[in-house]
């Protein structure tokens, strides 16, 4: 053997005379453990809020995107129909999805943080004062506000989403055209 090395020798080389070191244990000391327990656990108190935010911005964004979907049908019909918006039918809007024409159902509106369900529900949104669009005011309902009075033509035909709670970014109340809108 040359000097400054050790040398480990299996069990057979011991039988010949070698030396054997014992076999360490290996695994982790309870310390090591309750270490990795509390980073795992701070990670998910910092983790969990987060995904919480991008699924309440994931439905936001999709109330938002039905929203432009359902508007993009109203004005197809505003253009078939000679200028003259869906009326005040029941259901409302109930001619857009007739025959699937404009558009196959009114999507669901979805309201993170709020008090609202997931609803498809088109409520119509009526002046206090006929033909004062100063004076419509959503009803805070959730689903969807349609503006069908054809006497007040600064608000014909606009839909936006029933509810006056402010959105993720915080913006919104219950006065015209704010609400949870695209504009």
């Amino acid at each position: 053997m040359r000097r400054g090395f050790i040398h480990i020798l299996s069990p057979e080389g011991a039988a010949a005379g070698g030396s054997v070191m014992k076999k360490m244990k290996q695994g982790f000391t309870l310390i090591e453990l309750m270490i990795v327990v509390a980073i795992i656990g701070i990670l998910a108190a910092i983790a969990i809020p987060k995904f919480a935010d991008l699924i309440n911005k994931s439905k936001e964004g999709a109330t938002k995107g039905a929203l432009s979907s359902v508007r993009s049908a109203i004005q197809v019909y505003y253009g078939d129909n000679e200028g003259w918006f869906p009326a005040a039918e029941t259901p409302l809007l109930g001619s857009l999805t007739l025959n699937a024409k404009y558009i196959g159902e009114i999507p669901v509106a979805k309201l993170p943080g709020t008090t609202h369900q997931d609803v498809r529900t088109v409520t119509g949104v009526v002046a206090t004062t006929p033909g004062d669009y100063t004076t419509q005011a959503i009803a805070d309902t959730g689903g969807w506000a349609y503006y069908a009075e054809t006497d007040v033509p600064q608000t014909w035909g606009n839909l936006q989403v029933g509810c006056t709670h402010e959105d993720i970014k915080g913006r919104g109340s219950d006065t015209l055209f704010t609400p949870w809108s695209t504009f």
